[in-house]
């Protein structure tokens, strides 16, 4: 299946979903106009780099909530999958599960990736603010997990 290269820029209206959230419940974004969201796409719970971001954001999602930040990591991981992710890891915001990939895909993280030459299909790690009004604040992409959460952070204005 061919996926449509996406092309998301600062200033554009982020495109709506709504995901199932580790919390039980789902996740709708034009519910949440009115408030600032960081989105932030990992590969896989449980790996050490996405673990590494998580535990990141976790530990600022005090200072994220004073600036009234509302925090969402997203994989194409399970519910049941990200439930085991935070409670092993201890993660204090939600995550939510595209398991279909049709957010991931209209966001433009579902791209090609390779790992010793061979070609598969995965989430770039990239990261979005999006600003009361709905729209990217600023984007991320191909994002390292050690302290972005700290840049992120720092940009939240």
């Amino acid at each position: 299946m061919a996926i449509k290269k996406v092309k998301i820029e600062e200033g554009e209206f982020a495109p709506d979903f709504t995901l199932s959230s580790s919390e039980g419940s789902t996740v709708t974004l034009s519910v949440l106009r009115g408030k600032r969201v960081v989105l932030y796409f990992y590969p896989k719970d449980l790996t050490p780099g996405c673990t590494t971001e998580a535990h990141e954001f976790s530990e600022l999602a005090k200072k994220f909530q004073k600036k009234d930040v509302l925090i969402f990591g997203v994989s194409a991981d399970s519910v049941a999958r990200h439930k085991k992710f935070i409670e092993k890891e201890g993660i204090t915001f939600p995550l939510l599960s595209d398991e279909g990939k049709e957010m991931l895909i209209a966001y433009g993280v579902w791209v090609e990736k390779s790992m010793y030459g061979k070609k598969y299909m995965g989430i770039e790690r990239s990261t979005f603010i999006i600003d009361a009004e709905g729209k990217f604040a600023k984007i991320y992409r191909k994002v390292k997990p050690e302290g972005h959460a700290v840049c992120v952070l720092g940009d939240v204005l």
